[in-house]
C-alpha cells in the first residue's frame, strides 16, 4: 500500500500567502491608475468610485456560495479556480473598450477573489492548532499591505511609462500560471485543528447551523467592527493617492510611490507586530486579540482626522503613514477571531459571512460615497472626513467585544 503524501503546513502557508499577495496586487492596481482612467472615459468622481463598487459586488455576492462550497468541496480546486478567474479578469480589464465592459470585468475579478478569500483562511486554520493559528494567519495576511503596495507602486510606474492598460496586463498575467501551484497541495481533514472552539461534528453544517451564527454575540461584534473598519480602509486605499495629488498638489507618480512605499514598510511591520503581539497578549488575557483590535482602531481616529484636515503636505503624509501603521495592527487578530468565535466545521462559511457583511455594509459603498460627497461638497478633502467617523464606530464595537471577552473567551 502506498504511503499517503504528508501534509506540509509550512509549504501550504507559503503558497497561499504568495497568492494572497497577487490577490491584493490585482485589487489595488486600480487605485494607482484611477486618474488616467477617469480622463480616458470622462468619468466623475462618483462614477470612478463605482469601479471599486462593481468589484465588491462580484466579491460579496458570491462569497456565501463559496463559503458553502468551502465547507464541503475540495479546497484546492476552489482556490485554484478563483486565482485563475481573477487573474484572467484583471488582464481583460486592460482590454476594456467601454466603461460598462470595464465594470463587468471588475465584477469578475471580485468573483474570483471571493472563491480564494473565503476558503484560504479556513484551510490555514485547519493546519495549525489554536496556539499557533493567529501567527500563521498573520503571515498569510501580511500579503495585504505588501500586495496592496505593489499594486500601487507597479500601477503608477507602468502607467507613467506606458499606459494604465498595461498595468492590468502585468498585474494579472502571473496569476494565471501560479493558480496551478495550488492543485499540488494536500488538505487536512476538516475540524482537525479546532480544539480552540470544540471538535467539529462529523456531519456537514445544516441551515439551522448557519442561522445559529447570528446568535453568537462575539462573532457579530467582530464582524460589526470589521464592517466599519472596512468601510474606512476601502475608501482610504482607493482615494489615498488621489487625495495627495488633488488636495496637496503632489505629482501622481510621487503620490503612488509614497502610498505604495508606506504600505510596504508600515503595513508589513504593523501586520507582523500586531499579530505576534496579540498572540502573546492572548496567552495572558482571554481578550488579548480583541484589545488589540479596539485600541488600534481607537488610536487611528484622531490620526486620520488630522491627516485629512491639515494643509501641510509633510504633516499629511506623516499622519497618513501613522494611520496605516495603526490600522494594520488588527489584520491577523480580526481574522483569527472570525474563526475562533465559530465552530471549525463552519469556518469557511463564517469567513464568507464576514466577507458578505463587510463588503455589503462596508467598502461596497464607501469609495463611491466619498466620491459623491466630493462632488456634492466640491472638495475631496471634505468628502474623506466620513472615514474617521467610521473608525470611531469600529473602535466602539471592538471595545464592547474586548469587555465581553475579558471574562468569557468563547462566543
Amino acid at each position: 500500500m502506498d504511503t499517503p503524501k504528508p501534509i506540509r503546513p509550512g509549504l501550504t502557508l507559503a503558497v497561499l500567502t504568495g497568492l494572497n499577495l497577487f490577490n491584493y496586487l490585482d485589487r489595488y492596481v486600480l487605485a494607482a491608475v484611477l486618474e488616467p482612467m477617469k480622463k480616458e472615459f470622462g468619468l466623475s468622481d462618483g462614477e470612478a468610485g463605482r469601479i471599486a463598487t462593481m468589484f465588491m459586488l462580484g466579491y460579496f455576492l458570491t462569497s456565501p456560495v463559496f463559503g458553502w462550497l468551502g465547507d464541503r468541496a475540495p479546497r484546492r480546486w476552489l482556490v485554484g479556480a478563483g486565482v485563475f478567474v481573477w487573474s484572467l479578469a484583471t488582464v481583460l480589464t486592460g482590454w476594456a473598450g467601454t466603461f460598462a465592459v470595464l465594470l463587468a470585468f471588475r465584477a469578475l475579478v471580485g468573483l474570483g477573489e471571493a472563491s480564494y478569500g473565503t476558503v484560504s483562511p479556513a484551510w490555514i486554520g485547519e493546519l495549525y492548532p489554536a496556539a499557533r493559528r493567529n501567527n500563521a494567519l498573520t503571515i498569510f495576511y501580511v500579503a495585504i499591505p505588501v500586495g496592496s503596495a505593489l499594486g500601487v507602486l507597479l500601477g503608477s510606474q507602468i502607467a507613467a511609462h506606458w499606459s494604465w492598460r498595461h498595468a492590468f496586463y502585468w498585474a494579472g498575467g502571473p496569476g494565471m500560471l501560479l493558480a496551478l501551484l495550488v492543485l499540488f497541495l494536500r488538505e487536512p481533514p476538516r475540524g482537525g485543528a479546532g480544539e480552540g472552539t470544540g471538535v467539529a461534528p462529523p456531519t456537514k453544517p445544516t441551515a439551522r447551523d448557519y442561522l445559529a451564527l447570528l446568535r453568537r454575540p462575539n462573532y457579530l461584534l467582530v464582524v460589526g467592527g470589521y464592517v466599519a473598519y472596512t468601510f474606512a480602509l476601502g475608501a482610504y486605499g482607493n482615494w489615498g493617492p488621489t487625495f495627495l495629488t488633488r488636495v496637496h498638489g503632489l505629482d501622481g507618480e510621487k503620490a503612488g510611490l509614497f502610498f505604495g512605499g508606506t504600505l510596504v514598510v508600515a503595513g508589513l511591520v504593523s501586520t507582523f507586530a500586531g499579530g505576534f503581539a496579540a498572540t502573546a497578549w492572548q496567552r495572558r488575557n482571554p481578550a488579548g486579540y480583541a484589545w488589540m483590535l479596539a485600541l488600534s482602531a481607537l488610536a487611528a481616529v484622531p490620526v486620520t482626522l488630522g491627516a485629512f484636515l491639515t494643509h501641510s503636505l509633510p504633516l499629511a503624509m506623516t499622519l497618513l503613514a501613522i494611520a496605516i501603521l495603526l490600522l494594520f495592527l488588527s489584520t491577523g487578530p480580526v481574522n483569527t477571531l472570525i474563526l475562533e468565535t465559530t465552530p471549525p466545521a463552519m469556518w469557511a462559511s463564517a469567513t464568507a459571512g464576514s466577507i458578505f457583511a463587510i463588503h455589503l455594509f462596508g467598502d461596497l459603498w464607501s469609495t463611491e460615497i466619498v466620491g459623491h460627497l466630493s462632488d456634492r461638497l466640491g472638495s475631496l478633502q471634505r468628502g474623506v472626513l466620513v472615514l474617521p467617523v467610521a473608525l470611531a464606530v469600529c473602535a466602539a464595537l471592538w471595545l464592547w467585544l474586548a469587555l465581553r471577552m475579558r471574562r468569557q473567551p468563547a462566543a
